[in-house]
């Protein structure tokens, strides 16, 4: 079998796929952020950054850690943690085992901000996405989106640690580069 010319404009079945996902990669972001923003006074990233800490041992990871998680530059996560600081959500700090980095931590605030925008953000998920397909559906999805995260890094993406029994809400957290110190 050859491979398709590259250069050959998208039609057909290609064009329809990549239609729709460019719909959705366009579309569920902004409706993912305006529910949280409505609801938590949140954004999606926002709401990321701060789930991950929540997850974190000790609800603190490293700036630099945090920025791959959130698969964002330092400077687009140091304004958002700015923001977060300011409400009181989370704080920075050298890190007391080398002072080059910078330690982000969740604060007692900021765990209640996170436990109280879950489940409106959860029924968002499963609402937008989730309950719009069977399960098998839902299969070919996550395999699909990984496959796709591979091919734009290839450590693929974060995976939520197995947790015994049946799978539990979904987050809508953001897609860190690893698994946390311990998410």
């Amino acid at each position: 079998m050859t491979e398709p010319d590259p250069t050959t404009p998208l039609t057909g079945d290609e064009l329809e796929t990549w239609a729709a996902l460019a719909t959705v990669m366009e579309w569920l972001p902004a409706a993912l952020d305006a529910q949280l923003q409505r609801d938590a006074q949140l954004t999606h990233f926002e709401y990321g950054v701060l789930y991950a800490l929540a997850q974190a041992p000790d609800r603190t990871l490293r700036m630099s850690v945090l920025s791959s998680y959130a698969n964002s530059s330092l400077s687009r996560l140091s304004r958002a943690v700015t923001r977060l600081e300011a409400k009181g959500w989370m704080r920075r700090a050298p890190d007391p085992t080398d002072g080059r980095f910078t330690l982000a931590t969740l604060t007692d605030q900021g765990r209640d901000t996170v436990e109280e925008a879950t489940p409106g953000h959860v029924r968002t998920v499963r609402r937008l996405v989730l309950d719009r397909l069977t399960v098998p559906q839902t299969r070919h999805l996550r395999e699909a989106s990984r496959r796709i995260a591979r091919a734009i890094r290839s450590d693929g993406g974060w995976v939520p640690p197995a947790s015994p029994g049946p799978p539990g809400p979904a987050t809508g957290a953001p897609t860190p580069a690893a698994p946390p110190a311990s998410p």
